[in-house]
């Protein structure tokens, strides 16, 4: 009995361990696996700047010689400096902020990098390579020029405080998270918006965690 008994377990081992599956999840759903930056944290910084940015009056309409009727704010999206621990790719806060606010219909963005390389090799393309008719050939000199700039930084403090007696054994992990973005007239060079988001995560673990 015994050693049916074993085997049984070690069959139930066996099978737990070799087994894997793979199912979609909900993407706007909140993001627990640990106190790293995750999902969740982008989502959240970018929102909150969205909505900041469409309720500021400073950003309502930008006039210009050269914009006609169309006053809507050209930008430039500038980037995110990433001064955390961890290895973030903040370009994903940068083009979450730059879809929400170009779809909202409030504002314009001119190409930053890597697009402007692609402008280059295709105007040369068009203009050099005699495969492209001369009156539909695009001419450098004469792309937008933004009205502002945004850019910001994302920082973060960690602490930790291991097992002990007094703690029960658990570890306990502490991440803060400060996001701030900026926007500039570029112009006269003034900040004309800025904003602050904040997030803290805690995580503990038991003796085997």
């Amino acid at each position: 009995m015994k050693l049916i008994a074993a085997l049984s377990a070690s069959l139930v081992v066996a099978t737990a361990l070799s087994c894997s599956s793979t199912r979609y999840g909900d993407a706007q759903a909140q993001e627990t696996v640990n106190v790293d930056w995750g999902s969740t944290d982008l989502q959240t910084f970018s929102q909150h700047m969205v909505e900041s940015l469409l309720e500021s009056p400073t950003l309502s309409y930008f006039a210009g010689p050269a914009k006609g009727d169309d006053m809507r704010v050209i930008a430039f999206m500038g980037g995110v400096s990433n001064e955390t621990k961890e290895h973030v790719n903040t370009r994903g806060v940068t083009d979450s902020i730059r879809t929400a606010l170009l779809q909202s219909g409030r504002f314009r963005f001119v190409a930053g990098e890597p697009g402007q390389d692609e402008i280059g090799e295709q105007v040369r393309f068009q203009q050099g390579s005699g495969r492209v008719n001369p009156e539909m050939a695009k001419a450098f000199g004469k792309q937008l020029g933004a009205d502002v700039i945004i850019y910001g930084t994302l920082r973060s403090i960690e602490k930790k405080k291991g097992r002990s007696f007094g703690t029960l054994l658990t570890k306990t992990k502490d991440v803060y998270y400060q996001f701030v973005l900026n926007c500039v007239n570029i112009e006269t060079g003034e900040l004309i918006w800025s904003n602050e988001e904040e997030i803290r995560k805690t995580s503990t673990a038991g003796l085997f965690g």
